[in-house]
């Protein structure tokens, strides 16, 4: 099945988006932080990034879900900073220190063919929030040379809901990590504000423009929402919570729920988010989203 932008593309949609996007980067409003700087002048805000992104590494990824990854590994492009500052960040080399270079469009649309030439399923775009203007730009050079698999967004998900309405029918498939549906949780863990609305605003524009999770006759993605919730010790991760929204969204949503958290970065500092989670934290997460009719990757 080929790509949604494609059609956008032949039609001129995808320019137009692209213009309307580079409009938001001359008083930065990319992200829910609406810093305000002009990035055009390579001016830079919460987020540490003027003008060019910053790619820290790319490769075919097999470490991702079974229908990102495939049989043939998912586009992965690491982009560095980040509109969070969560501080159990396990990439915190990557979204807070930076690592990587400045890669103008026309350098990451090689990339992205790059990583088409190698077999990948997909381009996965990880940690797009705060570049996505720049991100569409890439794109469209990218399909005027033969770019032809689906985009993978990627993200911590404080996405503007205005850059997220861009993205409908761009984006074939949407991978957002919901860390918690508490405000005072994203204030203190995460750096950031109305965490809480902004992520349930996103997550019900993802799944109007591209619904459920669907995979071909081999269990890979071509089309719609896979969302990934990080169990975090000591209830914070307020799974519940999140796992009622999603039922709210989408009784059939594809979740992964995931038991990997160590206390990476400053999470020492927070004797709460001082120690890896128990076998019966995970579990309870777990069985609850099988008992809400969850789909549980």
């Amino acid at each position: 099945m080929k790509p949604s932008y494609l059609k956008l593309y032949e039609t001129g949609e995808l320019r137009k988006r692209i213009e309307e996007a580079y409009a938001l980067l001359e008083k930065c409003s990319v992200c829910p932080h609406e810093c305000g700087v002009n990035r055009i002048k390579n001016e830079k805000g919460y987020c540490k990034t003027g003008l060019n992104p910053v790619v820290s590494s790319f490769f075919p990824h097999f470490g991702e879900e079974f229908p990102i990854r495939g049989y043939r590994g998912s586009g992965t492009v690491f982009f560095s900073y980040c509109n969070m500052r969560c501080v159990y960040c396990q990439n915190y080399e990557i979204s807070q220190l930076g690592e990587g270079r400045e890669y103008t469009p026309e350098e990451i649309a090689s990339v992205m063919l790059y990583l088409q030439e190698e077999g990948c399923h997909n381009i996965n775009w990880v940690t797009p929030s705060h570049i996505v203007p720049q991100l569409l730009k890439a794109l469209y050079i990218a399909v005027e040379k033969g770019l032809k698999i689906p985009i993978v967004y990627n993200t911590s998900s404080y996405d503007s809901l205005n850059i997220i309405k861009l993205l409908d029918g761009i984006v074939d498939i949407y991978l957002p990590d919901i860390k918690y549906l508490n405000d005072e949780f994203g204030s203190k863990y995460s750096k950031v504000k109305n965490y809480d609305s902004t992520v349930k605003d996103v997550l019900k524009e993802m799944f109007s423009q591209v619904g459920d999770l669907k995979t071909d006759k081999k269990g890979v993605a071509y089309r719609g929402v896979l969302v990934r919730h990080l169990v975090l010790p000591n209830g914070i991760s307020t799974s519940k919570e999140v796992l009622d929204f999603l039922k709210t969204v989408s009784k059939s949503v594809t979740v992964n729920i995931m038991p990997q958290y160590y206390p990476y970065y400053k999470a020492h500092q927070f004797q709460e988010l001082s120690r890896r989670i128990s076998n019966d934290e995970f579990n309870k997460v777990v069985n609850y989203a099988k008992k809400i009719g969850l789909n549980v990757l």
